[in-house]
C-alpha cells in the first residue's frame, strides 16, 4: 500500500525552526507525530532548522535529511539571512527514519551568497549522484543588485559536495525549487519572487535545457512558495502543494494528471487534511507500510 512521511517546520516561533514530522497513508491527510513537537533540532550553527527535504538513497537505502541553517526567531531579520546568512546546509542520516545522527554542516553556498534556502535533492541515475540545489543571494561582478538565483552541486554521500555552480538564472528573482522525474523527464516547479508565482518547466536532462509549461492554475496563484512533488497512491496522478505564506493559509494540495500540458487542479479542502500543526516549508516521501508503523509507533528525544 505504502505511506508518506512529511519533515517541516512550523514557523517563527519558539520550537518552530526544528524539524518536525508527519505521515499519511494516502498524501492527502496527515497525522503529527512526536505530540506536535519537534523531533529533530539544531544546536549547530544558527541554532535553526528550516525547509527539510528527506531522501532515501537508491545504493544503501540510507536517509539524508538536509536543512537550512537559519532561524529567523533569534532576531536578526531577513535582511542579515539574506545577504550574510550561514553557507552552510545542515545534514542529518539515518537508517530507518527513528534513529539519526546529525546535524552536521556542510559548506556549499558561494563566497560572498547570502543564505544556503530551502535545499534540496534529486538522484541522477545517469551520474549515479545526487544534485543539490538551493538559492542564494548573490550579486555577480558588474551587477548593481543583488538578485536570487538557484545553485547546485553533486554529492554521493552528503559529506563531500563538489564546487557548486549557477544552476538557474532568470531575469527575476527565483527561489524554492523542487524537481520530479516522471515518465523519463525531469519537471521542475520554481517560485518567481518578483510576482510570487510557480512556474512549471521541463526537460529531458538534469542539466539541460528547460523550457516553461503553461499552467492555468498555476498563472492565477498568487502569494505561494515551498512547493513539493510526490505520486499519489497508484502512481498516476502526483500531488502539488504550495504554501500560501501570503495569506498564511498553510498548504494547499493539487492534483497533476499531466505534465506536459500543465493539468493542474486545485483540491477542495473537504479532500485533505494537513494535520493540527501549521506546517511549513519541508519534503515529502513515499516510504513503506513498514517504515509508517516503526514511525507512528516511535518515541522520538526531541
Amino acid at each position: 500500500m505504502g505511506a508518506y512521511l512529511f519533515a517541516h517546520f512550523t514557523g517563527e516561533h519558539r520550537d518552530g525552526e526544528q524539524i518536525y514530522f508527519s505521515v499519511s497513508r494516502d498524501g492527502l491527510h496527515w497525522t503529527d507525530l512526536n505530540g506536535g513537537r519537534p523531533v529533530l533540532r539544531s544546536a549547530i550553527g544558527t541554532g535553526g532548522a528550516r525547509d527539510p527535504f528527506v531522501v532515501q538513497s537508491p545504493d544503501d537505502g540510507r536517509y539524508y535529511l538536509i536543512a537550512t541553517d537559519l532561524r529567523i526567531e533569534a532576531g536578526l531579520g531577513w535582511e542579515t539571512a539574506q545577504y550574510r546568512g550561514s553557507r552552510d546546509l545542515l545534514v542529518w542520516e539515518s537508517a530507518d527514519l527513528i534513529s539519526w545522527s546529525g546535524p552536521r554542516a556542510a559548506t556549499v553556498g558561494i563566497e560572498g551568497a547570502g543564505c544556503v534556502w530551502a535545499p534540496e535533492a534529486v538522484y541522477d541515475v545517469k551520474e549515479g549522484k545526487y544534485m543539490v540545489f538551493w538559492a542564494s543571494m548573490t550579486r555577480k561582478t558588474g551587477e548593481e543588485a543583488h538578485k536570487q538565483r538557484i545553485y547546485a552541486a553533486w554529492t554521493k554521500d552528503f559529506k563531500t559536495f563538489t564546487e557548486p555552480f549557477l544552476y538557474i538564472e532568470k531575469p527575476q528573482h527565483v527561489i524554492d525549487t523542487t524537481i520530479v522525474e516522471a515518465q523519463g523527464r525531469f519537471y521542475r516547479i520554481s517560485k518567481d519572487e518578483t510576482v510570487k508565482r510557480l512556474i512549471l518547466e521541463a526537460s529531458d536532462a538534469l542539466t539541460g535545457e528547460f523550457h516553461e509549461i503553461h499552467s492555468d492554475t498555476l498563472s492565477k496563484l498568487f502569494g505561494v512558495e515551498g512547493p513539493e512533488c510526490y505520486p499519489l497512491p497508484g502512481g498516476k496522478d502526483w500531488c502539488l502543494i504550495a504554501d500560501r505564506f501570503a495569506e498564511g493559509k498553510g498548504y494547499l494540495p493539487m492534483r497533476v494528471t499531466d505534465w506536459e500540458t500543465g493539468a493542474i487542479t486545485v483540491l477542495d479542502a473537504s479532500e485533505y487534511d494537513f494535520g493540527a500543526a501549521k506546517k511549513r516549508h519541508g519534503g515529502v516521501l513515499p516510504i513503506t507500510d513498514e517504515a509508517y508503523e516503526r514511525l507512528i509507533k516511535a518515541s522520538f528525544p526531541a
